[in-house]
């Protein structure tokens, strides 16, 4: 029976249907960035592939061919066929890979034909699928119009982007609130991961029934510690732009419910109360501490102070309030004269300045004429 294999053409097909996929590779390897919707199920575990590929440097591919089908054997190789074949009945439509989509991927075919069950693997693997992932971000960075969303930290910018259909979360796949106190507990996605749900969420854009502009936060070249690419971070650079205007108070209220309420909360579901409050509690002053040198000595110190002062009446009366004086501190000193400085170089592209009511209602007919 000939072998079932999904064509160069259809790397389309398989981001945009979010086919689901067996990932062949080592855990090392897929914790280095995988394509979305992938599971691991590997071959080989890391210390299998290690073994191996000192095997094919020194004694050539026979020996190290040899060598795999000796360390997958016996109940291990059915264990790894049965994990294959239960993911297979529960996902019909997907597929599998490897990292070229030779040997590995193959071998995978064959077991679980032997198995019973016909399952298409990937031609190129995960080195082909991400080439075009790579294409996608440079030509639809190009193909797409933009229109930037900017706004003073606080001003809800994303809550704003995630009630709109055409729009990309950029944070969201980035897994950061975008400032430096933005990080989540679980961490960020690898950099390779991060653009190739960026360039799902592009393609979905891009193929829309109808295409009109789509919607990004103003973003630096970083979001967190994960990079944006360089066409479009050039392409925002070009597109035109719309500021929220939003009291500061209420900036300050929106900044305590996401950066101390809502990261205590996630803080603790992971850890518990008091190691989550700790952990919280050193999150904070790390991230103060980071922009230390932007502030200055005297105004680090002094936040310093009131944010320790807040982080012990939190812990002794249950009481969050008073982190609202460092965050007011740092939105008014810290990171509106930036915004501003940053705004002031981005005026012969504002088309809009609103509320958020305004921004909303602005962006409807913008869009709708499009």
């Amino acid at each position: 029976m000939p072998e079932q294999c999904v064509d160069r053409g259809d790397y389309q097909n398989l981001l945009l249907r979010a086919v689901p996929l067996i990932d062949t590779r080592a855990p090392v390897e897929f914790a280095k960035g995988a394509m979305p919707g992938a599971v691991n199920l590997p071959l080989m575990t890391d210390a299998e592939r290690a073994q191996v590929g000192i095997c094919y440097k020194n004694q050539g591919q026979a020996a190290a061919i040899a060598l795999g089908h000796e360390l997958v054997r016996g109940a291990v190789r059915e264990q790894r066929i049965q994990a294959w074949v239960d993911f297979a009945r529960q996902h019909p439509e997907g597929a599998l890979y490897c990292f070229r989509g030779g040997m590995r991927s193959a071998i995978c075919q064959q077991w679980l034909r032997e198995a019973g069950v016909e399952y298409p693997r990937v031609i190129g693997g995960h080195k082909a699928m991400r080439q075009y992932v790579l294409e996608q971000l440079e030509v639809l960075s190009e193909r797409l119009d933009w229109i930037i969303l900017a706004g003073h930290t606080g001003a809800a910018k994303t809550v704003l982007i995630n009630q709109r259909d055409n729009a990309i979360d950029l944070e969201g796949l980035a897994n950061h609130r975008g400032s430096a106190f933005g990080n989540h507990v679980e961490g960020q996605p690898s950099q390779i991961d991060f653009e190739n749900h960026l360039a799902v969420a592009m393609l979905r854009q891009y193929h829309r029934a109808t295409v009109r502009p789509v919607l990004l936060e103003d973003e630096s070249r970083l979001i967190g510690r994960r990079s944006l690419p360089l066409t479009l971070r050039e392409a925002m650079d070009r597109a035109p732009v719309v500021a929220l205007e939003v009291p500061l108070e209420d900036r300050v209220d929106h900044s305590f419910r996401n950066y101390i309420l809502e990261k205590l909360r996630e803080w603790q579901l992971v850890y518990g109360e008091q190691e989550g409050f700790d952990g919280f509690s050193r999150d904070l002053l790390d991230s103060l501490h980071r922009v230390r040198r932007r502030l200055g000595g005297e105004r680090y110190q002094a936040l310093q102070e009131i944010l320790e002062k807040a982080l012990r009446v939190h812990a002794g009366t249950g009481n969050p309030d008073l982190h609202r004086d460092w965050i007011r501190e740092l939105l008014r000193d810290y990171y509106d004269p930036m915004y501003e400085y940053q705004m002031s170089h981005k005026s012969d592209r504002m088309i809009f300045r609103g509320t958020t009511e305004e921004v909303q209602q602005f962006l409807d007919q913008t869009f709708s004429q499009k």
